[in-house]
């Protein structure tokens, strides 16, 4: 399998090194002190720049871009260690509006004037996408929707928040705004610093257009996207964590000389090179069978091929991160060191639609 990157890729990837080199420990902090975490600024500069709509195709007003060019992107902005919830409100609300026939709310969407968040996990459910305690009702020209969602990437950040809910025994997707009345959310912190929320829904009344022409197998699809590149985004932060080690190790001396030149983690060193370059490569032929599943070809078990390339890349960067803390002494895990703060988001990413046991048993069910 060819690996190789076109011109046009690598061109595109570079510009969003550019776009997210800025970022450094002091930015990040001075980011996250922002209302919601993030700056709304930012986030148009990031639209502008065609990443949001990379996730949209063409006919819908986006740029087409396939599995394999998200993945860049996603590298890219791992390696960067940039705070950017590109993924999640980005990415996810961009395939889920395409797909559920929103055209207004995607246009609005591409363009970073509406920030929009995917409202889903609910208390002792872990992982299922189904909702359960969330119930929709039919009204009079429209729905009522009544529940509570746990964990909402981007809450505080959000416009907009597309929520699953049970109506009629199937689980589907609302748009409900995040003013609408009989709706309150209450903001808290991950462990990467980035923002969520808690939101509760008490007879929130929306429209008939508001419902999405999705079903579960459709939103269980666009996990398995979401986690492809999540697993991408885990990649970029393992090369930052190693190459962040690597400079370090060559600065700090013990006994007169740099601890790099201890070979006991040399030999460390070249493992966590090895686990980069082998999640790579699994990465990106996950990549490209979810791509060709999308051009048409047999899609096969591309959903299963993520679900490994997720579990395994998870584990990895996992290791090289506790590796680099570990090389780093006692501060590599606060907040003064870049390294810290890419643990602590690979501790999030491994965990978005389904931790490494959760996908791992997916992984053998689907044999």
């Amino acid at each position: 399998m060819n690996f190789d990157l076109s011109e046009e890729q690598e061109m595109f990837r570079a510009s969003v090194e550019r776009f997210a080199a800025p970022i450094d420990v002091e930015a990040r902090r001075r980011l996250r002190v922002k209302d919601g975490g993030y700056d709304r600024a930012r986030w148009q500069s990031l639209a502008e720049l065609g990443l949001i709509a990379l996730a949209a195709s063409e006919e819908a007003g986006g740029m087409g871009g396939s599995p394999l060019d998200l993945a860049l992107v996603a590298e890219a902005i791992g390696k960067a260690n940039a705070p950017d919830p590109w993924l999640e409100l980005g990415v996810l609300p961009a395939l889920l509006l395409e797909r559920g026939g929103a055209q207004g709310a995607l246009d609005k969407v591409l363009s970073g004037e509406t920030v929009a968040s995917f409202a889903w996990t609910e208390r002792a459910q872990r992982y299922s996408l189904a909702a359960r305690a969330t119930k929709a009702d039919r009204g009079d020209g429209g729905f009522e929707i009544t529940g509570e969602k746990t964990m909402v990437l981007g809450a505080p950040l959000a416009d907009l928040f597309i929520v699953t809910a049970d109506l009629d025994g199937e689980t589907r997707a609302f748009l409900v705004a995040s003013d609408a009345a009989g709706l309150d959310m209450r903001p808290y912190r991950l462990t990467d610093g980035s923002m969520a929320g808690e939101v509760k829904l008490t007879r929130v009344a929306v429209g008939e257009g508001a419902l999405l022409d999705l079903d579960a197998g459709a939103i269980a699809a666009i996990a398995s996207e979401v986690r492809l590149q999540a697993a991408a985004e885990m990649v970029g932060l393992s090369q930052r964590l190693l190459d962040d080690t690597l400079a370090y190790v060559k600065e700090r001396e013990q006994f007169g000389v740099p601890i790099g030149s201890f070979q006991v983690l040399q030999h460390r060193l070249v493992e966590a090179y090895a686990k980069i370059e082998q999640s790579r490569s699994m990465l990106y032929r996950a990549a490209m069978r979810a791509r060709d599943a999308d051009a048409g070809g047999q899609a096969g078990d591309w959903q299963r091929a993520i679900a490994g390339a997720k579990a395994y890349i998870g584990e990895n960067a996992d290791a090289i991160a506790r590796e680099a803390v570990q090389m780093h002494g006692g501060m590599g895990i606060t907040d003064e060191l870049a390294i810290g703060h890419a643990m602590k988001r690979v501790m999030v990413l491994a965990r978005l639609f389904g931790d490494t046991d959760s996908v791992l048993a997916e992984y053998a069910l689907a044999a």
